[in-house]
């Protein structure tokens, strides 16, 4: 979206992760405004070299493990990247902006992407503030919080001129189908069995991946320095719902010759550790402060979403080339 719809060049830095995929990025692969930098976020001598190269004005830190049942799995790797990766990023950005010029200076900003899940679990009401407490109950809202506190200290303690995003889940094209919503739609297209955790009561707060894009971009653009951003579209739903409605959707847009109602692929198994029962998003702030509001409800994000999949399944296959092939994960064996 940067590319295609604003005047910056982008520079994307990435590690291709089993999630990453340079297939994801051909929209923008030979766009003159666009380079891709294969490296860890973790790599001080990378950061460097690609600072000193760019000079950047602004950064959007996106770069995270971002699973929760893997961070129930594999801890170790979300504390390196989130937490270790942060403090590296935020360090070569701090020796990058006391170089600039005063007038450059005043407008460099970094943009620190976060979650809702570091507030926890919510009750039966309620919402996400920007001030409400932090009470994160998984390793990856763990790491994700503390990548929260270094941002907002460097901020305080170096004068960074960093900004804090906190979104809802996001879903949409391009999202590497171990997230419920591509998992669900590979698995129903493919005629097997759809697990939900628990009996499905779990609430997320839903937000289209396009939406999310567009606020990264006025609080880039926008926002204040040491300031925090809820983003979400108020789009609670049971994850229950979330997967009936995507059966409903295959059903109508891409039948299967013999099961005629997918919905009947939903199979109910055993709850993941520490699972949160509800999230929700307050994003009064960056409405009234940034003139932000999500174009998509999730009914029509949803929508979309299936249609992308079902026009993109030789991405789906090639991105799934490696090791994960859809099974369950979060099981609760740390390693």
């Amino acid at each position: 979206m940067l590319v295609r719809e604003t005047g910056h060049r982008v520079v994307t830095l990435d590690k291709l992760t089993y999630a990453g995929n340079l297939e994801s990025l051909a929209e923008v692969a030979d766009a003159a405004s666009h380079r891709f930098v294969k490296a860890d976020v973790a790599d001080v001598a990378a950061l460097r070299s690609v600072f000193d190269e760019e000079q950047p004005d602004g950064v959007i830190h996106l770069a995270a493990e971002s699973h929760v049942d893997r961070s129930i799995d594999a801890p170790g790797s979300f504390i390196q990247t989130n937490v270790f990766g942060t403090f590296a990023l935020l360090q070569e950005s701090l020796r990058h902006w006391r170089s600039l010029s005063p007038d450059r200076a005043s407008t460099f900003r970094v943009v620190h992407v976060s979650t809702d899940e570091v507030f926890g679990s919510l009750g039966p009401t309620g919402v996400f503030a920007e001030d409400t407490p932090y009470s994160p109950r998984s390793p990856y809202a763990a790491s994700k919080a503390a990548s929260d506190h270094l941002a907002r200290a460097w901020f305080h303690t170096y004068g960074l001129p960093t900004i804090t995003t906190n979104c809802s889940n996001n879903f949409g094209p391009y999202q590497f189908p171990e997230k419920l919503i591509p998992l669900v739609i590979q698995r129903a297209l493919n005629g097997k069995s759809i697990p939900v955790y628990g009996r499905g009561e779990n609430v997320r707060d839903w937000l289209f991946v396009d939406d999310h894009a567009r606020a990264l971009i006025a609080v880039l653009e926008r926002g204040i320095p040491g300031e925090t951003y809820n983003v979400g579209a108020k789009g609670e739903r049971r994850n229950l719902d979330i997967v009936c409605t995507v059966c409903r959707l295959l059903d109508e847009l891409a039948p299967h010759p013999t099961i005629a109602d997918r919905q009947s692929l939903i199979e109910f198994v055993a709850d993941r550790p520490g699972h949160d029962l509800r999230y929700a998003i307050d994003m009064t702030k960056i409405m009234r402060e940034l003139g932000w509001k999500a174009q998509e409800t999730v009914d029509t994000g949803l929508r979309k979403t299936v249609q992308w999949y079902l026009d993109n399944q030789t991405w789906c296959e090639r991105v799934q080339a490696g090791a994960y092939r859809g099974e369950r994960l979060g099981l609760g064996v740390a390693t």
